[in-house]
């Protein structure tokens, strides 16, 4: 999803180290090659600085989300306040995990401006995130007329399918594209058709252009672990965002990078939180 602050995420290159570590030293770079593994990819741990930067991020984030919502109160009965304003609201309701409260601001805003409501992408991601997945697949539905080239556009619908009816009907309903887009967003989409495996989409990765490198390893660790925590291997979803999250080059882009990289900072903390046992029957 490319664009303005309002409606789509653009995308930046900037150079930054390799995050791709031990793994890559035990994949093949083909991604034919690398689609003939019939497991993910052994990953190394975070290690405890890792660990701990990912916790300042986190300190960090919820303080600046905290200040946005202090500067930008929410209007007082019976004004209808700005799109801006909600805008603001919505994201910073978001960073701090409040997901109802995001998805309301985000419709504040398309009450305001209904000409918002076909591009508003943020509004589907609090959707799956608020446990309002179908509502979140109607919107990248409406996005997809907006924008019909954009794949990541395509992926947030098969997850927000994925978490309403499971992944063979959201397999069924993935949208179809006439052209191709750039890595790694092509090969996400193979391995939700079962063509190539979590291993072939980051071995993709480093095909191409070095100062776009960092780019490519972000969102491949963010797609590989936003579907790995769908699929239920949480090892695999948490090892991944973790890598993520200490991407710099995610963290320091633009607008919706960023966001892309705040939503992996929080799929990375629910799944840090401990399991809720099961009642007895």
């Amino acid at each position: 999803m490319n664009g303005s602050h309002q409606h789509r995420p653009c995308r930046q290159s900037s150079p930054v180290r390799n995050l791709l570590g031990v793994l890559l030293l035990t994949l093949p770079l083909n991604p034919l090659v690398a689609q003939e593994a019939t497991s993910p990819p052994a990953l190394a741990d975070v290690d405890d600085a890792g660990r701990q930067q990912i916790e300042q991020f986190n300190s960090d984030a919820r303080r600046d989300a905290e200040q946005r919502l202090q500067a930008n109160a929410e209007p007082p009965a019976g004004q209808p306040g700005t799109v801006d304003l909600w805008s603001t609201r919505g994201d910073a309701h978001m960073f701090l995990g409040n997901f109802a409260a995001a998805e309301t601001s985000y419709r504040q805003m398309i009450q305001l401006d209904p000409t918002l409501d076909p591009s508003h992408w943020r509004l589907g991601i609090a959707c799956f995130f608020a446990d309002h997945a179908k509502a979140g697949a109607d919107q990248f539905e409406k996005y997809h007329s907006f924008d019909s080239v954009d794949r990541e556009n395509g992926i947030w619908r098969y997850f927000c399918h994925h978490r309403a009816a499971g992944r063979d009907a959201a397999k069924q309903q993935l949208l179809r594209y006439e052209k191709d887009d750039r890595p790694p967003f092509r090969e996400v989409y193979q391995m939700f058709q079962g063509q190539l495996t979590p291993a072939a989409v980051l071995a993709a990765a480093e095909a191409g252009a070095e100062n776009s490198r960092p780019q490519r390893h972000f969102y491949s660790w963010l797609y590989v672990g936003l579907n790995a925590a769908l699929e239920g291997d949480r090892k695999l979803a948490e090892t991944a965002l973790s890598k993520a999250v200490l991407n710099d080059w995610g963290r320091r882009a633009g607008y919706g990078p960023n966001y892309m990289w705040h939503v992996g900072r929080l799929e990375l903390n629910r799944l840090r939180q401990p399991e809720k046992p099961n009642k007895p029957k």
